[in-house]
């Protein structure tokens, strides 16, 4: 099992999304990949580097963008990454360089190579933009789902 954990700032908007978007196209896919490569089982699961919005759900743009994908995100809940997660996950991957910065500095570093930007995988070492401040969900969304799709890709290469 492949241990994933996406991470932004509050884990209320990028990350969510970004969670749920791998979840559904690893579902959608079956966990399988043009040229018939299995992927192994995935976990999935994202954090946030700050406290400010620990236990609050996922932002309404997030939730509605997802929801007309036809995409869930009922009890999700916010949480902060911790130390730990560095040691549980195998991937965690943030949303913009401040998030990495962050992500690094709880974590006490990245001795293991396991922290990435998600555009990263698309190609490109550039943030996704925090539709908390500005409003553009679709944009968001749209930079997901790319940095999704060259992770998956990325994931079947290994």
């Amino acid at each position: 099992m492949i241990k994933i954990l996406f991470i932004c700032h509050g884990n209320i908007c990028r990350s969510p999304m970004a969670e749920y978007v791998l979840r559904d196209m690893a579902q959608k896919q079956a966990i399988t990949l043009p040229g018939g490569i299995r992927l192994p089982e995935l976990h999935i699961a994202s954090a946030a580097t700050s406290t400010e919005e620990i236990g609050n759900p996922v932002h309404r743009g997030t939730r509605d963008i997802l929801r007309r994908h036809g995409i869930d995100t009922s009890g999700k809940r916010a949480r902060q990454m911790t130390w730990r997660d560095y040691e549980e996950y195998d991937y965690l991957i943030g949303m913009d360089k401040a998030n990495v910065l962050n992500m690094a500095r709880i974590a006490g570093g990245d001795p293991e190579e396991k922290i990435y930007l998600l555009l990263h995988f698309a190609g490109e070492e550039t943030n996704i933009a925090d539709p908390w401040y500005t409003g553009d969900f679709e944009t968001t969304y749209r930079d997901v789902v790319r940095g999704c799709e060259g992770f998956l890709k990325f994931l079947a290469r290994k």
